[in-house]
């Protein structure tokens, strides 16, 4: 099982530069874990694509339908008490927005705050090396 960030989700969901990347990611391991808010930075990604004229309404609401199940077949962390604690002690450490230090404070969370060996998937590039930093597998 590997954690993904809302970034790599987007890219599984609607073609953009990084897609292929994330598909191949996939065929590595398909057993997903997002965090529980995911699906509102998702959202807000592709509807922000809509309003940028990249995508039309049917392509977002077909996204959309496909997010659902994804995140239906995913491992949801949802413990959102500890992962605020962790994303406290995350914005602290890192340079980390709020909503990234959320995801990866979900990612310490799913892992039992050993990422040792963990895989976290991400396009993000402040992300990615605050993950490396907690001691993620972050693939390029």
């Amino acid at each position: 099982m590997t954690f993904w960030d809302s970034s790599a989700v987007v890219r599984l969901l609607v073609t953009q530069g990084a897609s292929e990347k994330t598909a191949a990611w996939l065929t590595t391991d398909a057993a997903l874990a997002v965090w529980t808010l995911t699906p509102v930075e998702v959202t807000s990604a592709l509807r922000r694509l809509t309003r940028e004229g990249v995508l039309d309404d049917h392509a977002v609401q077909q996204a959309e339908t496909r997010l659902a199940q994804l995140v239906g077949t995913c491992h949801v962390v949802l413990d959102i008490e500890a992962v605020k604690a962790l994303a406290i002690r995350l914005l602290r450490v890192h340079a980390l927005r709020a909503f990234d230090a959320l995801q990866l404070g979900a990612a310490l969370q799913w892992a039992e705050h050993h990422p040792e060996g963990r895989t976290l998937y991400t396009l993000d590039q402040r992300l990615a090396i605050a993950a490396r930093r907690e001691g993620f597998l972050v693939p390029e």
